[in-house]
């Protein structure tokens, strides 16, 4: 350890020695904030987004309002409907946003390890899946579960009868009773074809296709009102269908 007669400024007035300290942490300082948060490795651990607005990292996201009254629903309690959109859906926007401004932090230290990134990413695709298809099951909820002609028609063409297509849904939404998952009828542009589809989770979505009706089967889209009794939430999601919304999206196809 130096001696206090080795110190660069032994000798000086105690005033004078003061003002050289003060001036060295002042500059100290400085030099921090000159300095890029990516070179000092900050942003990774405090996930704080870059100075640099990347548009690809949008964090901006804000919960969709539903479309319909939360008490309005038959069969599906205005509790349940809220806690849904709140806590599941909320959440999953929250933590895409939040997601979001770390990725952007860590793609900005060159310090942050591949396997550590793809943890981020692993995470942003689930957060992705989830906020879509959140939206997409609200938007198609508050109708009167009665499909028009043309949506009959379109869907029965491709079933063979429209009940089969119903049948075909509800068996495949049963399955998923008691654990979690989505299904999805929706058209596959590569094969030209309307189909189900069964969905374990949140990050496996059928490529190359358009979601026309999404129902969610995790058990935090009916176990306040239901419990295991997946049956009975599954006729209170058709009876509450919004079949507009699914001929607007099959408008589009």
């Amino acid at each position: 350890m130096a001696s206090e007669t080795d110190r660069p400024d032994a000798g000086l007035p105690a005033e004078t020695r003061r003002n050289v300290l003060k001036g060295s942490v002042a500059g100290l300082a400085a030099g921090l904030l000159a300095t890029p948060r990516s070179a000092l490795g900050q942003n990774a651990s405090t996930g704080r987004a870059p100075d640099v607005a990347i548009p690809a990292f949008d964090s901006t996201h804000e919960p969709k309002p539903l479309p319909f009254r939360a008490s309005s629903l038959k069969g599906l309690s205005k509790g349940l409907i809220e806690s849904h959109w709140s806590n599941n859906y909320g959440g999953s926007v929250r933590a895409l946003n939040e997601t979001n401004r770390r990725l952007a932090a860590a793609l900005a230290d060159p310090n942050v390890p591949g396997f550590v990134y793809n943890d981020l990413k692993r995470e942003h695709l689930m957060r992705s899946g989830s906020v879509v298809l959140h939206e997409l099951y609200f938007d198609n909820l508050g109708g009167d579960g009665n499909p028009s002609a043309d949506v009959r028609g379109l869907i029965g063409r491709a079933f063979g009868s429209f009940d089969r297509w119903e049948t075909e849904y509800r068996r495949i939404a049963a399955g998923l009773g008691g654990g979690s998952g989505w299904v999805v009828l929706g058209y596959n542009r590569q094969f030209g074809a309307l189909e189900n589809y069964w969905m374990a989770d949140h990050m496996h979505f059928p490529v190359a296709t358009d979601p026309l009706l999404v129902i969610d089967m995790y058990e935090h889209s009916y176990h306040m009102d239901y419990g295991a009794a997946t049956a009975r939430y599954i006729d209170a999601f058709c009876a509450n269908i919004q079949w507009d919304a699914v001929s607007a999206r099959a408008e589009t196809l």
